[in-house]
């Protein structure tokens, strides 16, 4: 697999999967993540022009989508009931999608966002119970609870190599 920067023409494409993304959580009892129209296009261009919005392929197919960037993020400064691996640099993924939960997808997209320094943190929802598992699978670990700066909570985890 490739992972490359994504490109501005490939933003719609990006919105799809991420719609996609959405029904499953629905699909999995995660009603509230991810609601309305997040992530807009507008969010998703941003993300391309800034250089943030990643694709995973191979053969030219999108397999998946994310967004890598380097901390510190706001969100993060705060954790409670727990404590983070590290006090050191990291990197932070959001708005994670694959496609048709394609096997080692995500896996791609976490080794290549531990690989920029060895610490990697990711939030997810309560009720996104697929995306703990594989953040499980993958070898993070629970740290504790966040909060947006909307007010609601998510689940931290952290990898450090």
């Amino acid at each position: 697999m490739n992972i490359r920067n994504a490109f501005v023409n490939e933003a719609q494409k990006i919105k799809e999967i991420y719609e996609n993304a959405k029904l499953f959580m629905r699909a999995s009892g995660n009603m509230h993540q991810w609601g309305g129209d997040y992530p807009e296009l507008s969010l998703i261009l941003r993300d391309i022009e800034s250089k943030s919005c990643y694709i995973c392929e191979e053969n030219g197919e999108i397999l998946g989508v994310f967004c890598l960037f380097k901390g510190p993020d706001r969100t993060y400064n705060k954790i409670y009931n727990g404590k983070w691996l590290t006090d050191g640099e990291y990197y932070v993924i959001h708005r994670i999608a694959v496609v048709k939960h394609c096997a080692g997808v995500a896996a791609e997209c976490y080794n290549y966002g531990i690989s920029k320094n060895g610490a990697l943190r990711i939030d997810t929802h309560r009720d996104n119970i697929p995306m703990q598992k594989s953040l499980s699978k993958n070898g993070f670990t629970y740290c504790g609870i966040i909060y947006l700066e909307s007010g609601d909570e998510r689940l931290a985890y952290e990898k450090i190599l």
